[in-house]
């Protein structure tokens, strides 16, 4: 029985203090993955399917020919991670604020989906969104 192929998501972002940024990223409750992390770059495990690179500045500027946006001053993206409840958005959304994130005070709420934000260490939105399954199916 040949194995499903499931695509991947490797997001990379600059950030200024590698360790401090795994630290945060380990205080929200994901692990790294050792085998591909070093003194420029940390892979955090989201999920299955879902990988943050964290890389110094340097070496994310190893990958292009753009200027690194600050994301504490300019929206470079949003990231949007699902939640398997209500509950569960508002537990990562403080976790992330009691590891030195910042929560963004509007918070998305419809009969069908609720939703919270906040920055990492480096400005990057993160968003935590809880969809009601009886809605998504239809």
């Amino acid at each position: 029985m040949s194995q499903t192929y499931q695509q991947m998501i490797f997001v990379n972002l600059p950030v200024n203090d590698l360790d401090a940024s795994k630290k945060f990223f380990t205080e929200l409750g994901y692990s790294l993955n050792p085998q591909f992390s070093d003194e420029n770059a940390a892979s955090v495990v989201i999920s299955d399917t879902i990988v943050a690179m964290l890389l110094t500045k340097p070496f994310y500027a190893s990958f292009t020919k753009k200027e690194i946006a600050d994301a504490t001053k300019t929206s470079e993206v949003m990231l949007c991670l699902s939640a398997e409840s209500r509950e569960k958005v508002d537990e990562l959304v403080e976790k992330a604020v009691a590891a030195g994130g910042t929560a963004s005070e509007k918070v998305q709420e419809m009969d069908f989906m609720y939703g919270r934000a906040f920055d990492d260490l480096d400005g990057h939105t993160w968003e935590v969104v809880w969809m009601d399954p009886a809605a998504i199916e239809g």
